[in-house]
């Protein structure tokens, strides 16, 4: 016991653990110079993510399903919460292809299948069960696909008219699951409430917030005080250096492990984006920088877990599927900081992201039923599309303050 107790307070120094009052830690990890990125084979990237996708959709428009299993599976009551990961899996897999996909007939008939399956199947969403949660990741990603089915075609009113109703669904159902005192998790073991006393985690409420924020950018109709306790709840979990709580309930072990800057590295990502496009000064520049800078000199905290079949069973119980999560919402933070500042970090990114791409095109990072193959290469190809130095091609979603 003592020689396991000395093993992680090693492990928690070499972390660089700084709990202190401020803002930023002067002396934080910063990554060298990266390798530059010929244009030419990070176009060659996205496109093997494309057609990967391409090659895995289902004929009902689809991806993903539950049928890869292993001895050890997510927690998943059938059938909501396949229903709610298919849905998911599928906004993530549509903007990818929206936004990076190209102008190829195949590309555009793929997108309009999902994007049908998403029009029949969005407004079913249902709660998984009185224990699981798992469609806010649905109405979440599901929110943010219909942003880029709103501005694929500005021309068609009368499609954009159903597609603003459908992310109005989407909106009364975030609020029907909103934790109560605001924010979503995707757990709720303990009480079973109608209006969910869920496990309000940081980066579920973070990836919903900032798809409210998208929602906004096409005229949905959002109300602040929803925004408001999300950003209240996501503050509420956040530490002076601006690491993240895993979770609601963990204010008494700020110094544990998940919580430290290791294991905060995938969530801290998506918490600065979210504050920062919801009008918090306090994201500066330099705290985005900060993170980008963790995120690139660290990468092994994250790296270690790829792969691991154990939720949280990695250093600083860092679980896989938090890898090209944090990637996709690190290439968020690029977007945000003035543009000589982002290629730095774009070369750094792609890099990352290059090396790891499978032989048949796909990126993954957690072995999860039939759905990680899709999720991992879908926000790897937006990951990279941001990375491209020819100027964005998509939306970018500014403060409402």
């Amino acid at each position: 016991m003592k020689e396991f107790i000395i093993r992680r307070s090693v492990i928690a120094l070499m972390a660089g653990v700084f709990l202190v009052s401020g803002c930023v830690v002067k002396g934080h990890p910063r990554p060298g110079p990266p390798e530059p990125v010929a244009p030419e084979a990070l176009d060659g990237a996205i496109r093997r993510g494309t057609d990967f996708l391409l090659a895995r959709q289902h004929s009902n428009g689809s991806w993903g399903s539950p049928r890869r299993t292993k001895s050890l599976n997510i927690y998943a009551p059938v059938p909501s919460a396949h229903h709610g990961f298919r849905v998911a899996v599928t906004s993530l897999c549509v903007s990818a292809l929206i936004e990076a996909g190209g102008a190829r007939a195949v590309v555009t008939k793929s997108i309009e299948r999902a994007e049908a399956y998403l029009a029949e199947n969005l407004g079913k969403l249902k709660r998984d069960s009185p224990r699981a949660l798992y469609n806010n990741w649905a109405h979440a990603y599901g929110l943010s696909a219909l942003v880029q089915m709103y501005n694929r075609l500005p021309g068609d009113k009368p499609r954009r008219e159903e597609i603003l109703k459908l992310a109005g669904g989407q909106i009364d159902l975030l609020k029907r699951f909103e934790s109560l005192g605001g924010g979503w998790g995707y757990y709720e073991f303990d009480y079973h409430t109608q209006k969910p006393f869920a496990m309000t985690t940081s980066f579920t409420t973070a990836t919903v917030l900032i798809a409210l924020q998208e929602a906004r950018s096409i005229g949905v109709d959002v109300p602040q005080t929803m925004i408001d306790r999300a950003k209240t709840r996501i503050v509420n979990q956040q530490n002076p250096n601006f690491t993240y709580l895993y979770r609601r309930g963990y204010t008494t072990r700020r110094a544990a492990g998940i919580n430290l800057p290791a294991g905060s590295l995938g969530r801290s990502q998506a918490c600065n984006l979210a504050l920062r496009l919801s009008g918090d000064k306090r994201i500066t520049d330099d705290v985005l920088k900060t993170w980008l800078d963790r995120l690139c000199a660290r990468n092994g905290w994250l790296s270690r877990a790829r792969k691991f079949p154990r939720p949280h069973e990695s250093w600083f119980a860092v679980a896989g599927y938090f890898y090209y999560y944090g990637h996709f919402y690190a290439a968020g933070c690029i977007e945000q900081l003035p543009p000589d500042q982002q290629g730095f970090y774009q070369d750094h990114l792609a890099g990352i992201l290059m090396r790891l791409q499978e032989k048949d095109g796909s990126w993954w990072d957690f072995p999860f039923y039939d759905y990680h193959q899709q999720y991992g290469t879908a926000m790897a190809i937006m990951s990279l599309h941001r990375c491209q130095r020819r100027g964005p091609q998509t939306t970018t979603v500014t403060s409402t303050r």
